[in-house]
């Protein structure tokens, strides 16, 4: 479904991203790892159109993307719930999720979808008419997904949904990502607390300085935890 063939992303003198190549198929979780400052987000930034790509390609259902703006990859299925959850704190949280259906024309669909994710977190429900930004941050992850997902895609780009949570709030979160997939939805999860992210990966990468180091099976990293410490750290 997702295809890039020799990425690469600069900003000014700086490369943060070089000679990258991955895929993602229909269905699959692909995770991609690495620590901090190792390229993941731009390599996201690059694949949603949030920033250019330099040198390669970008293919998405086939079809070349490198040079579509980031709003008609959306309308093409791709969606992005960014690294910092990002959502929009002096909107209510309904606000917040009705802005993620922004692109569709079918009311009952939306409002059917609105319903299910309102069940899914039913603390989304009690606080629906309170700023966003009032949320903890495991409520904001859990809606920056949801708002992620009214859009309908066809494949979800996850950038460090762990990031800054707890221990148990994470491990919900990825519950609820390993359900996705169940469902059949395309994921690229970037991340950086690499166990949780392996847990329902069906191939993992690994980056560091911009470039790829590994690339394979999940359980070569899970077993190996001198592999996964000289690729990823902790």
């Amino acid at each position: 479904m997702l295809t890039i063939e020799g990425l690469r992303v600069s900003y000014g003198a700086i490369t943060a991203v070089r000679d990258v190549s991955l895929s993602v198929g229909e269905g699959e979780l692909v995770a991609l790892l690495g620590p901090n400052g190792a390229g993941k987000t731009s390599t996201i930034a690059a694949v949603s159109g949030l920033v250019p790509a330099q040198a390669g390609r970008i293919l998405f259902n086939g079809e070349d993307v490198t040079r579509v703006q980031a709003e008609d990859r959306i309308r093409r299925g791709l969606t992005v719930t960014p690294e910092g959850r990002r959502v929009f704190a002096n909107l209510t949280v309904g606000e917040n999720l009705r802005l993620g259906a922004a692109i569709r024309r079918d009311p009952r669909g939306v409002a059917d979808d609105l319903e299910r994710f309102l069940e899914l977190f039913p603390v989304l429900r009690e606080r629906y008419a309170q700023p966003a930004g009032t949320l903890s941050g495991g409520e904001q992850q859990m809606l920056a997904i949801s708002r992620s997902l009214m859009s309908r895609p066809k494949m979800l780009l996850l950038d460090e949904p762990s990031l800054g949570l707890a221990p148990q709030i994470v491990a919900r979160i990825f519950d609820f990502i390993g359900g996705l997939k169940r469902e059949g939805l395309t994921l690229l999860v970037v991340e950086q607390n690499a166990e949780q992210a392996l847990r329902f990966a069906d191939r993992a990468y690994v980056m560091s300085s911009g470039t790829l180091r590994y690339s394979g099976p999940p359980g070569d990293l899970l077993d190996d935890h001198g592999l996964l410490k000289l690729y990823i750290g902790g």
